[in-house]
């Protein structure tokens, strides 16, 4: 399905269906640089927009992330746990996963894109995600919530009920919202791959650009 501006933030091509959960979800991984063993981590939990379908791994947006903290000087590591047809109950799901390794100390929760293109209810949206922040701040963890839209197949109201979670969760839970994943690049045909929905490589530098302005002043404090 095309993209269309802001109401195509869906990321993949699925049946109505529910998919099944992968049992043994594998994230991409990122290169491994040198640091500290037991270095504090930062964990994307997303779907195939953090996977970055389609990439090269080095492309992926959690990747680029981690090239600027390597950059900055900061001994962080980055843990792409991107799953390509993810729903916020998936990402719910493998939360313990994702974090069972390492120090986890900040949490990118990026997922709500299959949900809207499922049609899936936003009150479900909202509790899966509200239940994966609080999981996250009761393992002291910084948290950034990553909006997103939903296409406008299920009608204008369904549209405005999906889009008005993320910033209700981001105040009830005092966490740092990223309003648009896919903020200047969803609809635009030179920065996706040619589904329409997922970034290119230089689409994902432009996402990396927008999630580095929420990341990089957590690192600093």
């Amino acid at each position: 399905m095309p993209a269309c501006g802001r109401q195509s933030a869906d990321v993949d091509r699925a049946p109505a269906t529910r998919a099944p959960e992968p049992s043994s979800p594998i994230p991409t991984p990122v290169p491994e640089r040198p640091r500290k063993a037991g270095g504090p981590r930062i964990i994307f939990l997303g779907d195939s927009l953090t996977a970055g379908l389609g990439l090269e791994v080095e492309q992926s947006f959690p990747s680029l992330i981690q090239r600027r903290i390597d950059a900055a000087g900061y001994n962080y590591e980055v843990v792409n746990a991107g799953v390509s047809g993810d729903t916020s109950a998936g990402g719910l799901r493998r939360l313990d996963w994702a974090m069972r390794e390492g120090d986890p100390k900040m949490l990118i929760v990026a997922l709500g894109g299959n949900d809207g293109l499922r049609g899936l209810p936003p009150e479900q949206l909202e509790q899966n995600l509200s239940a994966i922040i609080e999981h996250g701040k009761k393992r002291g963890l910084a948290i950034i919530l990553a909006g997103m839209e939903a296409p406008p197949n299920f009608g204008s109201d369904y549209t405005t009920r999906f889009r008005a979670v993320y910033p209700a969760l981001a105040e009830r839970h005092n966490v740092r919202l990223i309003p648009f994943l896919l903020d200047g690049v969803a609809g635009n045909a030179a920065l996706n791959q040619p589904d329409g929905i997922h970034p290119n490589a230089r689409g994902a530098e432009i996402v990396a650009d927008l999630v580095w302005r929420a990341v990089s002043p957590e690192l600093a404090r």
